[in-house]
């Protein structure tokens, strides 16, 4: 189908071009001819011979010979002069000389030159008209030259065998050109045919585009060759990139992955503020790599949903402990009522009932911001059920709600932070917020983070915890940095009073909460 479409194409162009060298042709002829008998015409007007022959008392006897001269040796149909009158002093047949001429002769004995296509005697003919003038500029007959329409036929008709042997050649060369060019194409194109690439190339768009995955194509230029639609989504992207630089588009994780040399399976990378999981493999045709694939999963809400059900396997784990301890206590309870202590047994409920006055300090502390005062009851709650005591600092004030940022940037500072301490450790949280932003400090009694981490603690997959789990560590304060960065805010990290690590984390107001 391809190469009969060359063909077609190279045929159509070849015959158009030879009917333009035709009519090129045609016109040159035409043109040479007419500069002739123009020429030829007005030397025999301007002729002394033929001018003092008018003044004789039979002109034709003078004029005729000389006319059949000039006609065979200017390869020309007829030399035709009159008088005057229109009547003929010359022509090459002599009966007709005499005659008045058969075509309208005004224009030529009005002063002015005519050429053009007439028919006259002898036919169709291509002929320049002049007008004879005397000495004393008087018009005193007419010189007319011409050749017959049939012999320009044949003089293009003499030419048309050459030009059409070049145009056969030139046909030939192009249709096995065609035939190269639809062998190489058909090779590239695994001989497919135009409709059927055509419906692969919906098939695969169609199918590209409805996956549930991120699908992200990079060549070998290191510029966007497809991003499907979910991979738009996940990287927040409002228009299609594709052609645009990858350095452009991609954050530095998922940058860093396409610009590796070997595949890589379920990398957790950030977009944004989106935890995905990545995979890399490189594309290749005929063993020759064109370029890497990334495929994209969201991963933010499974990240929470493990994250959350690590927690519960802990809360789980002290639970069970707390199990015997508490029977203990039923039993010491039980004891000092049947021995008649009932003071005794309230002080002993008292002393091991734990946190009392938290809740009250955090409805307190964060009443004008429920979602913050219930994010720091859940957190209280499980840090109390892991055996940590989590404080609100009484520096703490919420005039105004804190915002989704700083709910994100405390939850995840909180949970890094019981995870850093031990049983019996304690979490002290400072939460501020106003009108010029929020600032939000926890601080700690555990290990610490080492100068040496405090760096690069942010990045994503860092922590200074053992990896737990297939999610892995590393995600929680990477956010922190992203919601950081977004706000134009500030974080750092230093030794806290409490012996551990303390974060320190101001997020200015943008008007966008």
């Amino acid at each position: 189908m391809l190469l009969a479409l060359q063909v077609v194409i190279v045929l159509m162009t070849t015959c158009a071009a030879g009917l333009l060298a035709a009519k090129l042709q045609s016109d040159r002829i035409r043109d040479s001819y007419k500069d002739r008998m123009l020429s030829v015409a007005e030397s025999v007007a301007r002729l002394p011979t033929v001018i003092e022959a008018f003044d004789s008392v039979d002109p034709t006897v003078t004029i005729q010979p000389l006319a059949e001269v000039i006609r065979k040796a200017s390869n020309v149909t007829y030399v035709v002069v009159t008088d005057h009158n229109g009547v003929r002093y010359a022509h090459p047949d002599p009966k007709r000389i005499g005659e008045r001429v058969s075509t309208d002769p005004t224009t030529a004995l009005s002063g002015e030159v005519f050429v053009g296509t007439e028919t006259g005697t002898l036919g169709t003919s291509l002929r320049a008209k002049v007008p004879v003038r005397a000495l004393d500029g008087r018009i005193i007959g007419m010189a007319s030259v011409g050749i017959l329409e049939s012999q320009l036929s044949d003089d293009l008709a003499e030419d048309l065998p050459e030009l059409i042997g070049w145009l056969a050649a030139a046909a030939l060369i192009g249709v096995l050109g065609a035939a190269l060019v639809t062998q190489h194409v058909r090779r590239r194109t695994f001989r497919l045919e135009p409709a059927e690439i055509a419906q692969l190339l919906e098939t695969r768009d169609a199918m590209l585009h409805g996956i549930r995955e991120g699908v992200v194509a990079v060549d070998d230029q290191e510029k966007l060759a497809l991003v499907n639609d979910e991979a738009m989504r996940l990287l927040g992207l409002e228009e299609n990139p594709s052609g645009r630089p990858a350095a452009e588009v991609l954050d530095d994780g998922l940058l860093d992955l396409a610009r590796g040399d070997d595949d890589v399976a379920d990398r957790l990378v950030l977009a944004g503020e989106r935890v995905l999981v990545a995979n890399r493999m490189t594309a290749k045709t005929n063993e020759r790599a064109v370029g890497v694939v990334l495929t994209l999963r969201d991963r933010t809400e499974l990240h929470d949903a493990l994250r959350e059900l690590d927690g519960q396997r802990t809360v789980t784990e002290v639970l069970r402990a707390q199990a015997h301890e508490f029977s203990n206590h039923l039993h010491v309870i039980g004891g000092l009522l049947e021995l008649d202590r009932s003071p005794d047994a309230v002080a002993y409920i008292e002393r091991v009932g734990g946190a009392g006055s938290l809740t009250a300090d955090i409805i307190d502390g964060a009443n004008a911001d429920p979602a913050l005062a219930a994010l720091l009851l859940a957190k209280s709650s499980t840090a109390h059920e892991r055996g940590v005591e989590l404080r609100l600092d009484p520096g703490s004030s919420v005039d105004i709600r804190a915002g989704d940022d700083a709910l994100t940037v405390l939850g995840n500072l909180v949970d890094n932070a019981v995870d850093a301490v031990e049983t019996g450790g304690t979490v002290r949280v400072l939460v501020r917020s106003s009108v010029s932003g929020v600032r939000v400090v926890v601080d700690d009694d555990g290990p610490g983070v080492a100068e040496s981490q405090r760096g690069r603690i942010f990045d994503l997959g860092v922590s200074s915890k053992d990896a737990q789990g297939a999610h892995g560590r590393g995600i929680g304060l990477a956010l922190v940095s992203r919601v950081v960065t977004r706000r134009s805010g500030r974080v750092a990290i230093t030794d806290s009073e409490l012996g551990g690590a303390s974060f320190d984390v101001w997020l200015p107001e943008t008007g966008n909460r």
